[in-house]
């Protein structure tokens, strides 16, 4: 047999389709649906019924609808067609209803004061908007007006007038000097209500001739000032001596001191007034007191109490302030002024009216033809307010008849409707202090049945775990639903499946045979379709070797293990926590695949470690304690933990409490810290132990408390250090007797998972909780802020009830009381809940973006009305995604990129933009029920960046004055490239760095060639682009021009980078062997030489040494001849200068061509060659001499064997 059921809003595979009505048919808010499906129009957004407008700004009257086909709009002006075409002033923007009227361009507010009403109409009705009373806000001046000085004796009461200009709104009034400080108030000084200024009695401080009253008009963002008002305080002393030496008779001559008085009441006057309040309000009672000393208020209601939660005293008790009044509290309050000398009281009879509020507002009604219906518009006030009827905007009297609507005051009924049934109504409840219009459609359609769930989905569960299949349908009539199991199995029945109404199918323990593809089918009179989806059956994760408690010594290791079992098709992982928390950031934490080591324990790492396994299914974990203990001392003391306790026994019999007492066993030489005590219900939970209380462990007696209808029987544990002992054996039993219970369930919640129900839930007592024989709860519920009894059901074994046919998200007062056949639990604490959420109903509007830079741009956007909201405000969330790069013209796959702004926020940042792209965003409001419509998407680029590096540098083709360089374009232009810009610079033997040349290459080269360069040079390329922002990061290369045609030298690889320029080593080819060979035939030619040079110089030749180093005390190295290659000779001549030791480049670090490279100064190390006495080279022949680098830069090289020739030919 089938069952039928509503989904608990526990089950995480349902999809919760939003229905935007409650009627006969529920329509889901499926995009694509409600595209096809035809809707009377629905008003969505409109401005407030009394409308005050800024003079000086654009009149904006807002009135927007959604319907199918999109409805046409109209407006009445006081009650006639108003033709926005014949008014230059006034225009409507498109596809909407809203009116702007332009006022910055000429036009006048007061010229349109008015009621305006609203009309969007499409052919299946017509909906109207509230009556929009238009009204300029005024900030008028102050009258003029002579204000003569107040004169006052010490000890008087005072009241300084206000009286502001009225104003549309009323200003805000506040008192302040000359210096815009706000005067001091306190018990004795203080405002009224109406602005004026009240002193219960002037104290000679209170002169001053700057009291001035302000007028803040909020709406034009003015102040007014009244003219100063002077105030002169006269002590009794001051005023004698001055009437004295002025007049020779007065009654005031010979006044007494200041007298004390008893109160008198400035406001109101006499004993009694009167106020009428409407309902929902704030309530403010005043009174003021004049007398010396200063007079006390307090408050009393008269046969009642002032409401708690709502009652508030403000301006130093003087005003009562009630919120949210209502017609209970309508009756005398009474204000009692006192002071030491007596009391004065006044005496307010409240009265509280109401405005019409709805108790049931008419909700639209989808129909299929021949269905039946009705619309029910129930209001309630004071006085009751009457109900009235319109149909598509015209009132029902006089409407167009139809057959199947019958009119029974606030209901209507129909019966057997067709399609020209389809209309807007609207209700319409009104009386003395205003109305309420509703808009409600009856929507009649005939479709064919559509499944809305994706096909082929696909359905994952583990193993003896509910399974829950959506279908979800639409069609008119409401289709009947079928689920077969396979693509031509037969019909699912049985007690193994559950069909729930929306089409669902669960199967509530979903085997391994489970497993297939089951086939929805939907049909009604109109048509028939099916849909399949997939399940897949998975075996639970489990843990087969859980972590075990350890104990280990300070200092030493430990390792938990965890090793786990899983389905094979899913990824696990595992997650360690110490005491329910992340594992410490320290490298003593080894976690394995299958262990967690923790080396080196402190004690510290004492504590509880869970391992928790998750999958995408299912998660289980396991915990272990790890006790950090000390080193055992030597000799080595066996600690460990106590033995159990023995020898339990009762005493003390009462019906809700009991003695018991044990003894303890071994310490086991860590004394025993406390004692746990345990229980066991044995009528209800028979081999459970639950914790019960503990005490200290020198205590062997505890008292303990019962619960009634509870089978007990005890245990104690005793704890040391070192861990808990083994539980003692249990004590005999004792039943208590039953009785009502003491408490209510607790947790309890209100939580709607459906727009049109309210899922009331609790946390169930357990069974020593119950008391007694047969639980049960009393559930109660009632819609909050309206005059509803309470409705109210009894159930038993559950801990949830679901009320169905709510509005959509509204609160409503709840609570559930325990009882049992004894009696009822104590009454029950109220809690606030609200039914179902549904999706947000209108996307935000104005949406604007503002381009910061070329990543970051700033997006804004109006909320959305809190009513359109439809549940909890969680955010907004700003979908955005580059639809191409203007560089590139080339689209690729669009990857949206999704922000979320928690609350009420109304602007975000977009961070990580590409410069010089298009973007396109939109904005949706999101509640705990999802997202809202998207806003209309925007769309808005960034500006040019500068560009990344050129994707490649190649230098080819070198001769002996030229080099060809190739390049691609920057992977990431982000602008226009505008040019490149190439850097180069010669590097000498020495790897300093020359002159830096500069050329700019058009933007649409890829190609160059280098001309009139130096032959068999090293080069240095620095090469970037560039856009109209600025030069992207750069790319380096080297290269050589040949030292002949046949000859190359090698190119280096390039170098991404904006760091300065280094010149780059070579290969060292003083470590090759012909370099050697021909560097000792080069010394062995050297020697040669000097042998020739002392033997002439024995024989009296041109090599005067001796007179040389006595007429110079630093001999130099004369340089060889250029045509014979022969070393010159020691002369005094001045034709021949010599070298200077170790200078081979000048001051400016660039080499010249007249420097020679012949010199042998520069193959010494640490000393220059020098010639000794009788003409022999001293200075050992090496490598080349330590140079620095260019510019800071570390870099050296091997000398070229063809610089190395050309310093000895």
């Amino acid at each position: 047999m089938m069952k039928k059921k509503s989904i608990p809003a526990s089950k995480p595979f349902l999809i919760l389709f939003l229905c935007q009505i409650i009627s006969a048919l529920d329509v889901p808010l499926d995009s694509k649906l409600l595209e096809e499906l035809s809707q009377p129009p629905t008003i969505t957004h409109q401005s407030p019924k009394d409308y005050i407008v800024d003079p000086r700004e654009n009149i904006v009257i807002q009135c927007e609808a959604k319907g199918k086909p999109p409805p046409s709009f109209s407006w009445t002006r006081n009650g006639t067609h108003f033709d926005i075409d014949k008014d230059a002033q006034v225009t409507m923007k498109p596809n909407s209803g809203t009116l702007v009227v332009n006022i910055m361009n000429g036009g006048k507010a007061e010229a349109y004061e008015g009621v305006y009403q609203c009309t969007a109409r499409n052919e299946r009705g017509a909906a109207i908007s509230n009556n929009i009373v238009i009204r300029p806000s005024r900030s008028p001046l102050w009258t003029k007006e002579k204000l003569e000085p107040h004169q006052v004796r010490e000890g008087d009461s005072l009241v300084l007038h206000c009286r502001p200009p009225v104003g549309l709104p009323p200003p805000i009034i506040f008192w302040m000097d000359n210096a815009f400080q706000r005067l001091p108030q306190s018990e004795r000084v203080s405002q009224g209500l109406n602005g004026d200024l009240y002193f219960s009695n002037v104290q000679p401080e209170d002169t001053r001739e700057d009291y001035i009253c302000y007028a803040r008009f909020n709406h034009t963002q003015t102040i007014q000032q009244k003219q100063p008002i002077s105030v002169k305080v006269f002590s009794m002393d001051s005023l004698n001596d001055t009437i004295a030496a002025n007049l020779s008779d007065t009654d005031i001559y010979g006044a007494k001191p200041v007298t004390e008085r008893q109160p008198v009441l400035l406001t109101p006057t006499g004993s009694t007034s009167t106020k009428v309040e409407l309902r929902g309000n704030v309530l403010l009672l005043e009174c003021i007191a004049a007398g010396l000393p200063t007079p006390v208020i307090r408050w009393i209601k008269e046969g009642g109490e002032l409401p708690a939660n709502r009652t508030f005293f403000e301006n130093f008790k003087k005003t009562l302030k009630i919120i949210d009044v209502s017609e209970a509290d309508s009756g005398n309050y009474k204000c009692i002024a006192r002071n030491t000398l007596g009391s004065v009281h006044h005496v307010i009879s409240v009265t509280v009216k109401a405005a019409p509020y709805w108790i049931t507002a008419p909700r639209n009604l989808v129909l299929s033809p021949g269905e039946d219906g009705t619309l029910i518009c129930r209001a309630n006030g004071n006085p009751k307010p009457s109900i009235s009827w319109l149909a598509n905007g015209v009132p029902i009297a006089i409407a167009p008849e139809d057959p199947s609507r019958k009119v029974d005051g606030d209901t209507i009924i129909f019966s057997h409707v067709q399609e020209r049934s389809s209309a807007v109504y609207q209700c319409n409840a009104s009386n003395e202090y205003g109305y309420l219009l509703a808009n409600a459609f009856v929507n009649v359609l005939a479709e064919p049945p559509r499944i809305l769930t994706p096909a082929n989905k696909l359905y994952q569960v583990i193993a003896d775990s509910p399974a829950l299949l959506d279908c979800a349908y639409f069609g008119s009539p409401k289709p009947e639903i079928e689920w077969f199991k396979g693509v031509k199995g037969s019909i699912l029945r049985g007690n193994e499946y559950v069909f729930h109404d929306n089409g669902t199918l669960e199967i509530p323990v979903a085997q391994k045979d489970s497993t297939g593809t089951y086939t929805c089918v939907a049909r009604n009179e109109l048509g028939k379709i099916q849909n399949e989806v997939r399940l897949e059956i998975k075996d639970p994760t489990m843990i087969i070797k859980q972590p075990e408690y350890k104990v280990v010594q300070r200092y030493g290791q430990v390792s938990f293990e965890c090793i786990i079992k899983h389905d094979s098709t899913l990824l696990p992982t595992v997650i360690w926590l110490k005491d329910n928390d992340e594992l410490p950031d320290d490298e003593r934490f080894l976690v394995g695949k299958d262990n967690l080591t923790i080396m080196n324990v402190t004690d510290k790492d004492d504590g509880t470690y869970t391992c928790i396994v998750n999958t995408t299914l299912d998660s289980v974990s396991a915990s272990a304690v790890l006790t950090v203990v000390a080193a055992p001392p030597t000799p080595a003391i066996i600690y460990a933990r106590p033995n159990p306790p023995f020898d339990l026994e009762l005493t003390g019999q009462l019906e809700r409490s009991i003695e018991l007492s044990w003894i303890p066993g071994d310490e086991n030489n860590s004394p025993i810290t406390h004692f746990v005590i345990e229980y066991e219900d044995g009528l209800h939970e028979p081999g459970v132990w639950h914790y019960q209380t503990e005490v200290p462990g020198t205590q062997t007696t505890v008292q303990l408390k019962l619960s009634p209808y509870v089978n007990y029987s005890f245990r104690v544990v005793a704890v040391n250090k070192i861990g808990r002992s083994q539980p003692s054996e249990p004590s005999e039993q004792y039943l208590t007797k039953s009785a009502s219970p003491d408490e209510n369930p607790a947790n309890v919640q209100g939580i709607g998972s459906e727009p049109d129900n309210l899922v009331i839930t609790w946390e169930s007592l357990k069974g020593f909780q119950s008391n007694g024989p047969g639980l049960q709860y009393k559930v109660s519920w009632r819609q909050k802020d309206v005059d509803d009894e309470w409705t109210s059901v009894i159930v038993a074994n559950v801990s949830k009830y679901i009320v169905s046919g709510t509005p959509t998200f509204v609160p409503y007062e709840i609570k559930v009381q325990a009882l049992n056949d004894l009696g009822y639990a104590p009454e029950p604490s109220e809690v606030i809940g609200h039914s179902g959420e549904d999706l947000p109903m209108v996307a935000p509007g104005n949406v604007q973006v503002h381009v910061i830079n070329s990543t970051l741009a700033k997006v804004h956007w109006d909320p959305v009305p809190l009513k359109t909201v439809r549940g909890h405000l969680q955010g907004y969330k700003v979908y955005y995604w580059k639809v191409q790069s203007l560089s590139r013209r080339s689209r690729r796959h669009v990857e949206k990129n999704i922000l979320t702004f928690r609350g009420n926020k109304t602007f975000g940042m977009l961070p990580g933009l590409e410069p010089y792209s298009s973007y396109k965003l939109n904005v949706r409001v999101v509640n705990g029920k999802g997202e809202g419509p998207a806003s209309p998407d925007k769309l808005f680029k960034t500006p040019e960046g500068v560009p990344s590096s050129p994707s490649y540098l190649k230098i080819t083709n070198p001769t002996l004055d030229s080099l060809t360089l190739e390049w691609g374009s920057p992977t990431h232009p982000n602008g226009v490239l505008t040019s490149y810009i190439l850097k180069f610079q010669p590097i000498n033997n020495t790897h300093e760095l020359g002159p830096l040349v500069e050329i700019r290459i058009p933007a649409n080269e890829s190609s160059l060639i280098l001309k009139n360069l130096n032959y068999s040079t090293r080069y240095k390329f620095y090469f970037n682009a560039q856009t109209s922002v600025g030069s992207g990061s750069q790319i380096t290369e080297e290269a050589v021009t040949i030292m002949d045609e046949g000859k190359m030298a090698g190119i280096l690889h390039p170098a991404v980078g904006t760091g300065k320029a280094m010149a780059s080593r070579q290969v060292d080819i003083a470590t090759q062997g012909w370099f050697i060979g021909l560097m000792c035939a080069v010394a062995l030619l050297i020697l040669i030489l000097l042998i020739v040079c002392f033997i002439r110089r024995n024989k009296g030749g041109k090599y005067p040494v001796k007179e040389k180093e006595d007429a110079h005390a630093d001999p130099e190295i004369q340089p060889m001849k250029e045509d014979d290659g022969t070393f010159g000779e020691y002369s005094d001549a001045e034709d021949h200068k010599p070298l200077k030791k170790g200078s081979r480049t000048p001051s400016d670090r660039t080499v010249k061509k007249e420097d020679s490279d012949d010199s042998l100064v520069d193959y010494g190390e640490g000393v220059n060659g020098q010639f000794n006495e009788d003409g022999s080279f001293i200075g050992q022949y090496s490598g080349k001499k330590e140079k620095e680098p260019a510019e800071g830069n570390e870099s050296s090289e091997a000398p070229s064997p063809v610089n190395a020739m050309n310093s000895f030919v």
